[in-house]
């Protein structure tokens, strides 16, 4: 993959995980029912119903993470079954 890709995709992912991040903390620290999560593609609006689904969206940024960097420092390995 092109470096220049995946150092463009590595910053949208950590924006994104640090939104999320944002979101979850203003939810727990209460004081607000609702917050506008605005990820720069979408804006949503998100309440402490949807804080699992902010966690779960946060873990699967952070593997999404490091498999960018994995990639861009050439240590991403394809691994295939035997059979």
């Amino acid at each position: 993959m092109d470096i220049a890709f995946l150092d463009e995709r590595i910053s949208d992912t950590k924006a994104k995980i640090v939104a999320y991040g944002l979101a979850v903390d203003a939810l727990l620290a209460g004081g607000i029912a609702e917050y506008r999560l605005d990820t720069g593609q979408s804006i949503q609006r998100v309440t402490k119903i949807d804080i699992d689904q902010l966690n779960k969206a946060i873990d699967n940024l952070t593997n999404r993470l490091v498999t960018y960097q994995a990639r861009r420092n050439g240590a991403s390995v394809i691994v295939r079954p035997a059979y």
